[in-house]
């Protein structure tokens, strides 16, 4: 079989008075075999789950719950999709018969319900297309994340594309040459929304009108939440690298080998305290900038594309390039129809320069568009989120997840059903966050109104639920986690949620700015809901 590799595999590696290439998919490509062996062992119910978890998370699968069906999770730097990509994506659903998709908090693609012998095909079939599964799961660097309208953003500091790229590239050479403690999300931030969450990821770099970029490290969502620690200032651009090198020294160096519930960046904070932990990560950085020459220059996005006409509408943006406009689509709990990829991609597929942007909230973004071309593709989506409250996040859930421990996407199914007859304008209700578990995979702990799975005991025996969080904020330089409240049974929640809507469109408000002035009347509704 021949493989077309794309740009992806050639990784430049840049060394002290040396510039040389090299090519990972040769490495990668010899663990293959191993990984169809071990998959196909693990299905033949040979291999215990937790040890095969251990294995295929760093090929981007893992055994969905019961163990008979496994998924598969796309690596997308910076959430980029192309023409190419998609069809790669849309030829692999017919080919495979996948009936379930599932866009990610982490800007990935996930495809589910797989057999065995489909995961083993797809790996090899989109490492061919130059979509990288290595990585996506395990103790490895992610997919690294990035503000979903970098390089067509009005009013951004500077495009981000070409060193989101570069930092993917870079990472994957650690892949086999370091072991880590446990998985690093890096990230970058290009806007005041603050979406990839740079200050609190385990390493991100925030984007300054200056053309330099703040790096916080260390930070990170679920069990014991830490902000990210501010250790670097004013960082030239073509120096990333070397600041990704550092957290990775760091990481192995203080990281916690020994105890997996401890082994993310966060603890380190623990272990050597905020200070402490500057001071490490800024001698190896120190180090690393002595003895190795890792300067990038990456080429910016380049769009030659001419627009045409003028568009406003609620799900539109204007782009910085005249008369180009980028579309939103939100599938409600970020899981688009198989058939709805297919229609996207014939739509698409004449329209110059148009290519997709998955945002951190599971939806995507149509960028490049004229105005017609727009309308076209607003009129193929209204399918999606109507509302603020409808663009609305949830983990995958029980049903798939395997540790997970509600089902989030029937809650928020369930929600959204309840409340879209109330037809409560635009902001009335928030985004809420749905996790199934502590692992914060909906970033419920930043959500103005989140939901973690839980357990609520009452007369007739314990009953599926969810603790509630509130006061939580991702908007750059007002972070802050939200609060645990109490404990709602699951079947209550859109119940509290209607009355919430009732309240604020009675004051003929929105929610952001009724909370200001009524967060007692909003505890006391919880309460209520949760007794």
């Amino acid at each position: 079989m021949g493989y077309s590799l794309g740009i992806i595999w050639q990784i430049k590696i840049i060394e002290k008075g040396s510039v040389s290439m090299k090519d990972y998919a040769k490495d990668f490509y010899e663990d293959l075999e191993e990984f169809k062996k071990v998959t196909q062992e693990f299905y033949d119910k040979k291999i215990p789950v937790a040890k095969y978890k251990g294995f295929s998370g760093g090929y981007g699968t893992y055994a969905q719950r019961g163990g008979e069906l496994g998924m598969l999770r796309l690596r997308l730097p910076g959430g980029r999709i192309t023409k190419d990509s998609l069809r790669f994506i849309t030829e692999s659903i017919d080919k495979y018969q996948i009936d379930r998709l599932h866009l990610t908090t982490c800007q990935t693609v996930q495809l589910h319900n797989l057999t065995a012998d489909a995961i083993c095909a797809l790996v090899e079939s989109a490492w061919a297309h130059g979509i990288i599964t290595r990585g996506g799961g395990g103790d490895f660097p992610r997919n690294v994340m990035m503000s979903p309208l970098s390089g067509v953003e009005k009013n951004e500091p500077f495009d981000l594309t070409g060193y989101v790229q570069a930092a993917s590239d870079y990472l994957l050479g650690f892949i086999k040459t370091v072991k880590l403690p446990r998985k690093l999300k890096v990230c970058f931030s290009g806007n005041r929304g603050n979406f990839p969450h740079a200050t609190f990821r385990d390493l991100g770099f925030v984007a300054k009108e200056n053309h330099t970029f703040d790096v916080y490290s260390a930070g990170g969502l679920g069990k014991q939440p830490k902000m990210g620690v501010l250790v670097a200032e004013n960082v030239e651009p073509e120096m990333i690298l070397y600041y990704i090198k550092a957290m990775i020294e760091t990481f192995v160096s203080y990281g916690n080998y020994e105890n997996r519930a401890k082994a993310r960046t966060r603890y380190m904070q623990d272990t050597l305290g905020a200070e402490g932990y500057r001071s490490a990560y800024r001698e190896k950085l120190e180090r690393i900038l002595a003895e190795e020459d890792l300067k990038i220059h990456p080429e910016p996005l380049s769009i030659t594309k001419k627009g045409c006409g003028t568009l406003s509408h609620p799900r539109v943006t204007e782009q910085k390039q005249p008369e180009l406009y980028a579309v939103a689509y939100h599938p409600i709990g970020g899981n688009p129809s198989p058939a709805m990829l297919h229609a996207i991609y014939d739509v698409i597929l004449p329209m110059e320069n148009v290519e997709i942007r998955l945002s951190p909230d599971e939806g995507m973004y149509f960028i490049n568009c004229t105005a017609d071309e727009a309308k076209t593709l607003l009129a193929l989506t209204n399918d999606g989120a109507e509302t603020l409250f409808e663009t609305s996040v949830a983990c995958i859930g029980n049903h798939i997840c395997q540790i997970g421990l509600r089902d989030s996407q029937a809650l928020l199914k369930a929600c959204v059903d309840a409340v879209r007859p109330y037809r409560f304008a635009d902001g009335v209700l928030p985004k809420i966050r749905i996790s199934g578990c502590l692992s914060s995979c909906s970033a419920h702990q930043v959500a103005s109104l989140g939901f973690r799975g839980a357990v609520k005991q009452s007369p007739d025996g314990p009953k599926a639920a969810f603790a509630v969080f509130e006061g939580g904020d991702e908007i750059y330089g007002k972070e802050q986690f939200g609060n645990e409240t109490n404990v709602m049974i699951e079947e209550n929640i859109p119940k509290f949620l209607i009355e919430l809507g009732q309240i604020i469109s009675s004051d003929n408000t929105k929610y952001n700015l009724w909370i200001e002035k009524n967060h007692d009347v909003l505890l006391e509704l919880i309460k209520k809901y949760s007794a």
